[in-house]
């Protein structure tokens, strides 16, 4: 599995945070970074090995940050790059799936190949992924949401990805509360274009 190198990293963790710096506002500053890990992250020749992708599946990536909503009961997808455009605003349940759980441990977490994890739930519209990472954003002690990357193919993202990612979501923390995304979200939730799941998924 490829691992990225140290030169491309700093690179990508100097390009994020500027760009989130000069950002707009808060949903652009976590677009910013979720567009770059979208970009930059995973094995890119994952699916060629064999069995990295089941009959009908094809790789894909999908990114972006999930805040927890301020009556604590949801995550909220915030600043996207890959989802539906239907699930611009993806919610799901604040102990649902692996986002629940690193919701409850306060750790990040690498998922190489979901089907070793039977607890494993589909929020995603259009397919099951194969390959994740979580990492969670804090500030001052609170945990503000996290920062998620999730390929198709199985094996997509290894320890070097989880790594890259728990440096990134520090400055995509700060970067939220710079531009006022607590604020921000307190005025936008209960998102008029809100998708809610269930704890089991997609249709669960």
């Amino acid at each position: 599995m490829n691992a990225p190198a140290p030169a491309a990293v700093l690179q990508l963790i100097e390009e994020a945070g500027a760009a989130a710096l000069a950002a707009p506002d808060a949903e652009s500053a976590m677009h910013a970074y979720a567009s770059r890990i979208h970009a930059a992250l995973g094995d890119r020749a994952a699916h060629e090995r064999p069995d990295a992708l089941k009959p009908g599946e094809r790789q894909y990536f999908v990114s972006g940050t999930f805040f927890v909503t301020p009556d604590r009961r949801w995550h909220m997808l915030v600043g996207n790059v890959g989802f539906p455009p239907e699930q611009v605003r993806l919610m799901v349940p604040i102990d649902g799936g692996h986002p629940g759980w690193v919701y409850a441990n306060r750790r990040p977490l690498l998922l190489e190949n979901t089907d070793d994890h039977g607890e494993f739930r589909q929020y995603l519209k259009t397919s099951r992924m194969g390959s994740a990472v979580f990492a969670p954003m804090t500030w001052q002690g609170v945990f503000l949401g996290q920062l998620i990357i999730a390929a198709q193919a199985r094996y997509t993202f290894g320890a070097g990805d989880l790594a890259v990612m728990r440096a990134l979501a520090n400055g995509a923390a700060a970067a939220w509360v710079a531009h006022g995304g607590p604020q921000w979200l307190a005025r936008e939730y209960p998102p008029a274009n809100g998708f809610r799941v269930g704890l089991e998924g997609v249709g669960g």
